[in-house]
């Protein structure tokens, strides 16, 4: 059955002829990345209002793309309000949904995810396949992502169903990203869950570098210091994401993101 597509509902200029492209290009020419993530459960209501000014305040700081999502309390009609006050700010604004309630056609692009350590298949396939027509649907352009839940895992772990790798062992963090790269993933995402008490070690990051080759590796959970941003791309992250920090403390933001800038 062929699904009807809807035009593209991007609706400003963009700088990119892709998000893919805009990202792969970026990290080209300027090193790692560091995207803001904005969780629609917490951004309801009034809190609302002070997306857009958080938004322009991290747009400043340097950040280079936006991540929408969570993984409990998230409608549509959430990401739509939240992705809407982040558009035209001059970076992409990329959905990250925990399940098919966070997808909004009003976002550039939408990390398909899936969450290759759950032991549900609902969160490896199935939602995959429901949001799929969704997606094609709206026109929305699809990155390709092995969410991978590290450590503490948090929330994303515990809803996902997943088996969170230790943290001392690397060796099996890296045999995932290995099996994304030759399942034709372009993202491999190590996630060790909102409000990490600590981020993934380096060393378990530089376990997947080793083997990601033509992957794009993202790393998120529990980063709130220049000195673990600075160290998780050392050991060779591509693109750094930070959530918590932000609703907390956007101020320490601009030394995350300048840390991990090329000079």
């Amino acid at each position: 059955m062929r699904l009807p597509r809807r035009k593209a509902l991007r609706r400003t200029q963009n700088n990119w002829s892709s998000v893919h492209d805009y990202i792969t290009n970026k990290i080209a020419e300027e090193g790692a990345l560091h995207f803001t993530l904005i969780d629609p459960d917490k951004a309801y209501g009034e809190a609302l209002k002070n997306v857009r000014k958080l938004g322009k305040f991290m747009v400043e700081a340097g950040t280079d793309a936006f991540l929408v999502g969570g993984s409990v309390g998230v409608s549509e009609r959430d990401a739509d309000a939240v992705v809407q006050e982040l558009k035209g700010l001059g970076v992409p604004v990329i959905l990250f949904p925990g399940n098919i309630t966070g997808i909004s056609r009003y976002a550039d692009a939408i990390l398909f995810l899936s969450l290759l350590n759950s032991d549900d298949p609902y969160f490896i396939i199935g939602a995959q396949v429901l949001g799929a027509p969704i997606i094609e649907r709206y026109g929305l352009e699809t990155l390709p992502t092995a969410y991978i839940i590290v450590g503490y895992g948090g929330a994303a772990g515990y809803v996902g169903k997943a088996r969170p790798i230790p943290y001392d062992r690397p060796e099996i963090g890296a045999a995932y990203v290995l099996a994304a790269r030759m399942m034709g993933m372009k993202y491999a995402y190590l996630e060790a869950g909102s409000g990490a008490p600590e981020p993934i070690p380096p060393t378990f990051i530089r376990y997947a570098a080793k083997v990601k080759k033509n992957l794009t590796l993202i790393v998120g959970g529990g980063i709130r210091s220049p000195e673990k941003a600075k160290a998780a791309v050392r050991a060779g992250a591509d693109i750094i994401v930070t959530g918590t920090i932000v609703e907390k403390d956007p101020e320490k933001c601009v030394e995350i993101i300048k840390s991990i800038k090329r000079k």
